[in-house]
């Protein structure tokens, strides 16, 4: 079936107008008209529109100016230039400033839908792009035992839905790769999924990020600038971390969240979106609310359906589908032949507790298939790149984790994980970050959670240099 279009069409003259966006809509499509360049430069930057038909020369400001400024404002929408005065140079200029096609006028109606239908196989090959990568893996979940089954079916029901969903987890046990799952599983697939990590972003930034801002709204805003809700339109957006969110700009979410409308910096106006929510935390988001560190009306609007991820210790049997899957990753992108991994190999593999989750097992592989020497990695690989048996192990006869609730023996477990890595890298913070499969903040965090004070170990390591 013919994909439908929302069209704005830019002319100063009003038969130009009415035939134009009469002729779109006997086909199906939907025309907005607007008679000069200010005008449409205010709609473009305000709703969304599948292409940008505009005419050149006009009173005030042409048409030119007016693609000049939709590029430097950073609007996506192709724009196709139309003129009755058209020469070479005009076309080229149009082109150089990024017009997607350059059309003189008078121009046939056949001609007109034949530029609209090309507009709107860009946005169909960007689809097929993203939906050719997710079945080449790069976005796949890979499970098989039943912990990821549980997980897997209640995805599969919240998915069709507009339920805002709460993503639980400790870091690297996939809570992005989920809630992109969810988005490719709803009715928003075809619409952006765009993400922000709140405890990547500075406090005096995140407003600006989220919401947008006008130009020269601050030092600094020499442009307009779309925010994530904006840029989500129609889509999802997808806030990871959202219990490092500054409780100041909680408060402008949860306003967000109960109007459906967001408000640029420097702007004088509302401008409504429409996005799916999803959010993602390492944290306890009920006892950060319980502690006032988290607004308790923002937690109630967001934590309507929590989804927990377990953690890699948690689903041992999926590690044999896991490997497989990464080093078939691996081999593809470096072109290498595939590498099987033995039996002693797989089974060392599921003795390690992976304190990083699925993203340190991901590099560990990269790094296995580096480091060894035949064509199949060993247990003796595996033994060279992980940390020793006492640090990284949790057999049946450990005593290494400690005793009492399994919460202790885990928390005295990765205490050890960490020291043992940070030894073997001569407390060197970002290569033991990188061997544990890490960020650097990250690691911070969980050092100081198992009572680790990483700071003293720099200013120590920093001591003996000197």
């Amino acid at each position: 079936m013919p994909q439908k279009a929302h069209l704005l069409i830019v002319d100063d003259e009003p038969n130009t107008l009415a035939s134009l966006s009469r002729a779109f809509r006997l086909e199906g499509h939907q025309a907005t008209v607007c008679d000069n360049a200010a005008k449409a430069l205010e709609l473009a930057t305000t709703q969304p529109f599948d292409l940008i038909l505009s005419d050149v020369v006009m009173p005030n400001k042409d048409g030119l100016a007016l693609l000049e400024e939709l590029k430097s404002q950073g609007v996506p929408t192709p724009v196709v230039m139309m003129s009755g005065q058209a020469h070479i140079e005009m076309a080229v200029r149009a082109t150089r400033l990024g017009a997607l096609d350059f059309l003189e006028k008078p121009i046939s109606t056949d001609k007109l839908l034949l530029t609209v239908e090309n507009a709107l196989k860009l946005g169909r090959l960007e689809r097929q792009n993203r939906d050719l990568q997710i079945r080449l893996g790069k976005h796949e979940i890979v499970w098989t035992g039943e912990t990821m089954r549980r997980v897997m079916a209640q995805v599969e029901r919240v998915a069709s839905s507009e339920t805002r969903v709460a993503i639980l987890g400790e870091t690297g046990t996939g809570k992005e790769l989920v809630a992109r799952t969810l988005h490719d599983r709803s009715p928003r697939a075809a619409a952006p999924f765009v993400t922000l990590n709140c405890a990547a972003v500075p406090a005096e930034l995140i407003e600006s990020e989220l919401f947008g801002h006008e130009k020269g709204s601050f030092t600094g805003a020499a442009a307009r600038h779309l925010g994530k809700f904006e840029q989500a339109q129609h889509g999802t957006i997808f806030l990871d971390e959202i219990g490092d969110m500054p409780l100041t700009m909680q408060a402008k979410l949860l306003r967000v969240l109960e109007e459906g409308e967001v408000e640029r910096i420097g702007g004088d106006r509302a401008i409504a979106v429409d996005v799916r929510v999803i959010v993602a935390t390492h944290h306890d988001l009920e006892a950060l609310t319980r502690d006032g560190k988290f607004r308790q009306d923002l937690f109630h609007r967001i934590y309507v359906f929590p989804l927990r991820l377990p953690p890699l210790r948690e689903r041992r049997e999926d590690i044999p589908a896991l490997v497989e899957h990464f080093a078939a990753q691996v081999a593809a992108t470096n072109n290498w032949k595939p590498m099987p991994f033995t039996a002693d190999a797989i089974a060392a593999l599921q003795q390690y507790a992976w304190p990083g989750n699925i993203r340190e097992l991901r590099n560990a592989v990269e790094r296995l298939m580096l480091l060894a020497t035949a064509n199949e990695v060993t247990a003796e690989t595996v033994a060279l790149a992980l940390p020793t048996p006492a640090a990284g192990r949790l057999g049946p006869d450990s005593t290494n984790a400690g005793s009492g609730p399994l919460a202790d023996r885990v928390r005295a477990f990765e205490k050890q994980t960490i020291l043992a890595e940070l030894k073997r890298n001569h407390n060197q913070i970002s290569n033991t970050a990188r061997a544990l499969g890490l960020e650097r903040s990250h690691l911070y965090k969980k050092a100081e959670q198992v009572g680790i004070d990483l700071k003293t170990v720099r200013s120590e390591t920093d001591r003996q240099e000197r």
